[in-house]
């Protein structure tokens, strides 16, 4: 008689208090899928700094003219924070008119002031005049409508006297002390925050950790264990000194498309790759660029210069043609209201999405990179030729492994093209005019 071989999930259940239960529960689905599909998300970076109209930590650790404020009157901000207008369900409404598909909230900045009720420290939202759970409102109206939720949660931390010594500026020691006997103790705070972050608010899809310079010291390995084991579905990312499940350039996007194996240069934007280079599925490096709509991530009065729509919807374009997300980030005002402009370009690029999404949505890095005048998106063996600069009368797409197409048209209304396929090129015919003054999307269906 043979021996029966239990399958994985006869092996979780026997190995259910093991560390090793969160990895074969993740080998049982494919848990990047929603990740992968979603394609695009809202991120929010706030707190109290948004009363001062200060970037978020850093003008404690690194002080500058650009926004003059103290440590002491930073470290005051949260007696005076009361966001009496925040409406979690709002929020939610407008990453839904986007067509944004989650959002990532930031519970705990540099500073180490929580926008979640931790039982871990008194520098939290729920000892400011507002009292209330900022975290756990925006987590039950997501959940809610059905819209994921992800946290961050930044490793290092002003305000913990094991993470440095805090008789001394930030400026002086704003990278942590490892060396110190405390440190242990941190890690152990880290992990317990970490904890309550996903044991008290539902279903949490992804934490987003900013761990800054030398990430090696907050233990990636112990904080991952914790993770999975408290929710074994949570995607991590790469900022806590091991690879995590995602990329994450910032401010900027890569030059190619990210391939597994291949560090990405920050600094060149470089991938390792040339950028018409088309990696095989299983080379592909799961990635997300984060963005601001002006030039900072907290709510700044101040900033004016936000990006335009245009080109917003062009960024979106371009991060999905090379197979990635776009994480788009507002700072609400300190009354928690999102201030008018952040709106106005959410809700364009939403309308755009209206007729577009289908481009967008589910789908991957296209067979053309590297193309001037236009992007390529697939789903499957269909094409989606996004057009940015208008050819005239005829776009021509060329590649040596392009499928065999059936049919052109316009995405947005549907309109047949005529166009011809012969020896690795696509001529289609199109209107005189762009029909999208921002991105028109033609669809080539196999």
């Amino acid at each position: 008689m043979s021996a029966h071989l239990p399958s994985r999930r006869e092996l979780l259940t026997m190995f259910a208090a093991s560390p090793l239960a969160p990895m074969l529960l993740r080998a049982e689905t494919d848990y990047t899928a929603w990740y992968r599909e979603a394609k695009f998300g809202m991120f929010i970076h706030w707190g109290p700094y948004s009363l001062a109209s200060v970037e978020a930590s850093w003008p404690i650790m690194q002080p500058s003219k650009e926004f003059p404020i103290t440590e002491e009157q930073y470290r005051a901000l949260p007696q005076q924070f009361n966001p009496t207008k925040f409406d979690a369900a709002a929020f939610v409404d407008l990453a839904k008119a986007a067509h944004q598909k989650y959002m990532v909230f930031t519970t705990k900045h540099h500073d180490g002031f929580c926008m979640f009720d931790s039982a871990y420290t008194d520098y939290k939202i729920t000892n400011t005049p507002y009292k209330k759970d900022i975290a756990g409102l925006l987590a039950e109206a997501c959940h809610s409508a059905g819209m994921p939720i992800g946290f961050y949660y930044s490793p290092p931390d002003m305000n913990h006297p094991a993470f440095r010594d805090t008789a001394k500026p930030a400026r002086d020691n704003w990278n942590g002390e490892p060396t110190r006997s405390v440190w242990p103790l941190y890690l152990d705070y880290m992990e317990l925050q970490l904890r309550e972050l996903l044991t008290r608010y539902g279903d949490v899809v992804l934490i987003w950790f900013d761990g800054l310079h030398n990430q090696r010291k907050f233990d990636g390995e112990r904080m991952h264990r914790a993770i999975l084991a408290c929710q074994a579905q949570t995607l991590i990312n790469n900022r806590i000194g091991i690879p995590g499940d995602f990329e994450t350039p910032e401010q900027f996007l890569p030059a190619a498309i990210p391939v597994k194996g291949k560090k990405l240069d920050w600094e060149n934007r470089d991938t390792g790759t040339k950028p018409n280079y088309v990696p095989k599925p299983e080379e592909f490096r799961l990635w997300e660029t984060c963005m601001t709509i002006n030039h900072t991530w907290a709510y700044n009065k101040n900033d004016h210069e936000f990006k335009s729509s245009r080109q917003l919807i062009r960024t979106l374009v371009e991060v999905a043609s090379r197979g990635g997300n776009f994480l788009l980030n507002v700072g609400p005002q300190p009354d928690g209201v999102i201030q008018p402009e952040f709106q106005e370009r959410l809700r364009a690029i939403g309308k755009w999405m209206d007729r577009n999404s289908a481009a967008i949505h589910g789908s991957t890095y296209g067979p053309v990179q590297g193309a001037k005048g236009f992007r390529t998106t697939a789903r499957g063996r269909d094409v989606f030729v996004h057009v940015f600069d208008w050819p005239g009368t005829t776009l021509e797409v060329a590649a040596d492994d392009l499928p065999k197409f059936n049919s052109a048209s316009l995405l947005e209304t549907g309109q047949p093209l005529q166009f011809k396929q012969q020896d690795g090129r696509v001529t289609v015919e199109v209107p005189v005019q762009a029909p999208d003054p921002d991105v028109t999307v033609i669809t080539l269906r196999s």
